[in-house]
């Protein structure tokens, strides 16, 4: 349920290593060379990675040509070979066929994240696979002989997504599982007699469900109400594997075997365990954990018992790995705060290993980028809230900069570790950012997560107001100016701060955020109809007396508290924050006589994807935040452009 709550969130995570507490007055500052907006957008962003079947390529996105679009790539070395030239919606790739040359990729419209499964032929044409009108499809998997693969759609109910196996032949989608109570469709085993089903209770907990295919009953797996995923089957299909938090504040592997209902923990780590599943022929069982906000991956050899070593980089992690069908090859991703993700390939037999492609922009010194650092500071009532700090090369106590508290979206997402080019833009032109992972974040334990229950905008907001006086108390920081900056839910934490909390911070940068909860969450997309009941749970019901709570929580209806200057930014194909949201909170604030930017743009979503896009919004927010947050202390403007 912490992954589904944090689709919520925009798509901007990033980085961060253990923070020092000496701090010296005497630290020389580097200057760096400064970068323009699309010197730092150049950085290319690349994801997936399906291997071909001979193990001789890659299939994967890159958003190179300004938008996201499908590429194969040699393992042997090369260049990306552009596969599509979509210039308007984003095409990503989900895998090569078993056995052949034809692909399944995903497009939407233009952020409307009404997501649509795509065949690529062998002459080069495209199939629109899943092409009722309105209707929502995603990749589930692929059957285990090769002659077909799974997929879900609510084109039945729009409420609902059932589960269909389509053929290689005539392409034609056959209804498998009916799903007309609301459950969350998870793995199903290779030999297709058993499916995981999962019923949200609230946003951290569920029920977990084997689903037989020959009876058609249902066994529930868990006996306490926790935190249950399912995560894979077994290889011969005798066991289930999922992940609980039952007795634990942080999720840990179990195997649930099928006949006897026998159950046995697996693994358990000091954080959640993200995600577990075997590779195809079950050699290898992959982990990933959340570690302080970053991803370690293990990965154990199921024979032994033990795990493998994997590649290691100074200054780096791998963020990300998949095999080939035969587990002779693992691609991997490697990156850090400082330089984005790159794409790597070894050989498990050989121990070779080759970077594929380098992404950081050649006009851009890596040096000059900055490594994020990790603190925590109590909170009013004592919590402890942990944060990422992005400290300017720049900065120091002899030259004061300005600073963001930035917040993620969500609500229950988390600020994680991962290269930003917005966030290094920011901090390349003078301006720090503390990623806050106020209470109700994931990935801290359960207890953490759930403090904002019917909460929201009163304790979360005042961990942000307590992080701007972190920053605030630094040596490098110029107390005044401080900012706050979120998307999402965190868009919801700016207006709120700029409403209830008027005096706190200089500016406010809204990224798509909530105003206006009670119109929010009836108007959430029919396709969240499983999740619903344990959202309203966490927020509140706007339909019953909750609503009164949820008025009084939504800046909508305080905006004449409103006095510090407001940029907004939003995308008209948000099926999530609706753009009405942006429209009435910009024209609530010009009454005060607010300076108020409002940056619409007509073909995006929940989230900004394509360059040209991107460019425009964080040259305008830069820009913004110089008139606003620099100009009147004597601070020298930075040309954004």
């Amino acid at each position: 349920m912490k992954k589904l709550i944090a689709c919520y969130a925009i798509a901007i995570i990033w980085s961060c290593a253990d923070k020092k507490d000496d701090k010296k007055e005497t630290d020389v500052a580097k200057i760096p060379d400064q970068y323009t907006i699309k010197q730092m957008m150049d950085n290319e962003a690349i994801g997936g990675g399906s291997f071909y079947h001979d193990n001789s390529k890659l299939l994967v996105s890159s958003n190179r040509s300004g938008i996201y679009n499908m590429y194969t790539l040699a393992i042997n070395g090369g260049n990306l070979e552009p596969v599509t030239k979509s210039d308007s919606a984003s095409v990503f790739a989900i895998s090569y066929f078993p056995k052949d040359e034809r692909m399944l990729f995903r497009m939407d419209g233009n952020g409307d994240e009404i997501y649509h499964i795509y065949l690529r032929n062998l002459d080069g044409s495209h199939t629109d696979l899943t092409p009722t009108k309105g209707a929502r499809a995603t990749f589930h998997s692929w059957a285990e002989d090769n002659k077909s693969f799974f997929l879900t759609s609510n084109k039945r109910d729009s409420k609902y997504m059932d589960l269909y196996q389509m053929d290689f032949l005539s392409y034609s989608p056959k209804l498998i599982y009916k799903n007309d109570e609301g459950y969350d469709i998870g793995n199903l085993s290779k030999d297709q007699k058993y499916l995981s089903l999962t019923k949200s209770l609230n946003t951290n907990d569920s029920d977990l469900y084997l689903y037989d295919f020959s009876n058609k009953k249902k066994v529930k797996i868990n006996t306490e109400q926790s935190a249950n995923s399912s995560q894979d089957f077994s290889s011969n299909g005798e066991a289930l594997y999922y992940t609980t938090d039952v007795g634990n504040e942080f999720s840990y592997l179990m195997k649930y075997t099928i006949d006897d209902g026998a159950r046995e923990k697996v693994m358990e780590r000091d954080w959640d365990i993200l995600g577990s599943y075997f590779t195809k022929n079950g050699t290898y069982l992959v982990t990933y954990i959340n570690e302080d906000a970053k991803n370690t991956i293990e990965v154990m050899d199921v024979a032994t018992g033990k795990n493998i070593d994997l590649p290691s980089f100074d200054a780096m992690a791998i963020t990300n790995v998949d095999f080939s069908n035969d587990e002779k090859w693992m691609r991997f991703y490697a990156g850090g705060s400082q330089t984005p993700s790159n794409l790597y390939i070894y050989n498990l037999e050989t121990k070779e290993q080759k970077q594929l492609i380098d992404v950081l922009n050649p006009e851009i010194k890596a040096d000059d980028l900055v490594s994020a650092e990790v603190i925590r500071y109590k909170s009013f009532d004592g919590i402890e809230i942990p944060a990422i700090y992005y400290k300017p090369h720049q900065a120091s106590a002899s030259n004061k900069v300005p600073a963001l508290v930035w917040v993620h979206g969500g609500p229950g997402g988390q600020s994680r570790q991962n290269f930003s080019s917005f966030i290094q833009y920011l901090t390349n032109h003078g301006y720090a950012v503390l990623a806050v992972n106020n209470r109700g974040s994931s990935g801290y334990g359960k207890t953490f997560y759930k403090m904002d229950d019917l909460n929201h905008g009163d304790k979360d907001l005042k961990d942000c107001v307590e992080g701007k006086n972190w920053l605030a108390s630094q040596p490098e920081i110029a107390a005044d100016k401080i900012g706050i900056i979120g998307g999402s839910y965190g868009g919801y934490m700016t207006m709120a701060a700029l409403s209830y909390t008027p005096e706190e911070f200089a500016v406010g940068v809204n990224l798509f955020g909530v105003t206006n909860w009670v119109r929010t969450l009836k108007s959430i997309p029919p396709w969240w109809e499983s999740f619903k009941d344990a959202l309203y749970l966490e927020l509140g019901d706007p339909y019953s007396a909750d609503s009164v709570r949820l008025k009084e929580i939504s800046p909508l209806f305080h905006t004449d508290k409103v006095t510090k200057p407001l940029i907004v930014l939003q995308g008209s194909q948000d099926p999530r924050v609706l753009q009405v949201e942006s429209d009435e909170i910009v024209a609530g604030i010009k009454k005060n006589g607010v300076p108020v930017e409002y940056v619409l743009f007509e073909d995006e979503g929940h989230g900004f994807v394509k360059k040209e896009n991107q460019i425009e919004a964080y040259s305008r927010v830069l820009e913004f935040l110089d008139v606003y947050l620099k100009k009147d202390k004597g601070i020298p403007i930075i040309d954004g452009q």
